[in-house]
C-alpha cells in the first residue's frame, strides 16, 4: 500500500522553518496551486508558530512510501 503526504513548509518571523502535512494529496497538483495556497496562508494570517507568524513559504513536497504489510494480527 501506497501513501503520500504533502507538505507544505514556511519560515515563521522568528526564522524558523514550520511545516505542515496533509494527508492523501490531489495527483494533479502544481506549484502555482500550491504556492498560491501557501501564500494566501500567510497573507490570511490562518496559522501560526510558538516563534511568530508565518512569514514566507519555503517549499513544497510530496512525499510517498510504500508499506508492504508481513503479518498482521486481527
Amino acid at each position: 500500500m501506497e501513501t503520500k503526504v504533502l507538505e507544505l513548509i514556511f519560515i515563521n518571523a522568528g526564522g524558523k522553518k514550520v511545516t505542515f502535512s496533509l494527508n492523501d494529496p490531489r495527483e494533479d497538483l502544481t506549484e502555482v496551486e500550491v504556492r498560491g495556497v501557501m501564500e494566501n496562508i500567510i497573507n490570511k494570517n490562518v496559522f501560526n508558530s510558538n516563534a511568530g507568524d508565518l512569514a514566507a513559504v519555503s517549499s513544497a513536497r510530496i512525499i510517498s512510501k510504500q508499506v508492504a504489510e508481513i503479518y498482521e494480527a486481527e
